[in-house]
């Protein structure tokens, strides 16, 4: 199987390609050097669409059947953008037993993403996360480093508007 290619187009920029190729020249020929070049490539691009992989693979001699099955293997490797305002809504079991569930399918439909997902001008992704360890505030959710506790479906509007 081919490595997938994400839905929203590919916008490198020529000084993004220009690190990835100096990180690979860096670590190549060192012994296990794919994660550390993976791990680089998604600091320099937020992700790992296809035509990153593609890069690494042709610069490195690495198959790219191996590459993808390390990107999907590892949940810390992502193959879609991640949004400018990153939200996370915690789905332990705190948080889900007083309505976690309704926020995130409030935010999903506010924002016209399911969970993974990234809207379209690159400004918000949202996801669904396992215990961020805050229980006695839950419901939690998390936009980048904010934390925002004991929310309710009202409260996105007011948080999204935030942003």
């Amino acid at each position: 199987m081919g490595a997938v290619k994400s839905t929203t187009p590919f916008a490198g920029t020529p000084e993004q390609e220009k690190s990835l190729l100096e990180t690979i020249a860096r670590l190549k020929d060192q012994k296990g050097s794919l994660m550390p070049i993976l791990q680089e490539a998604q600091n320099i691009y937020g992700y790992l669409p296809f035509e990153v992989q593609r890069t690494i693979a042709l610069n490195t001699g690495i198959p790219m059947e191996k590459i993808f099955g390390v990107v999907t293997f590892y949940a810390q490797f992502s193959l879609v953008p991640k949004g400018k305002y990153q939200i996370s809504i915690c789905m332990g079991t705190a948080c889900y037993v007083r309505g976690a569930g309704d926020i995130l399918d409030k935010f999903k439909e506010k924002l016209g993403v399911d969970s993974g997902g990234c809207t379209d001008d690159g400004k918000f992704s949202l996801e669904a996360c396992r215990c961020i360890g805050a229980c006695g505030l839950a419901p939690v959710i998390t936009v980048n480093d904010d934390v925002y506790g004991k929310i309710g479906v009202a409260d996105v509007d007011k948080i999204l508007a935030k942003y």
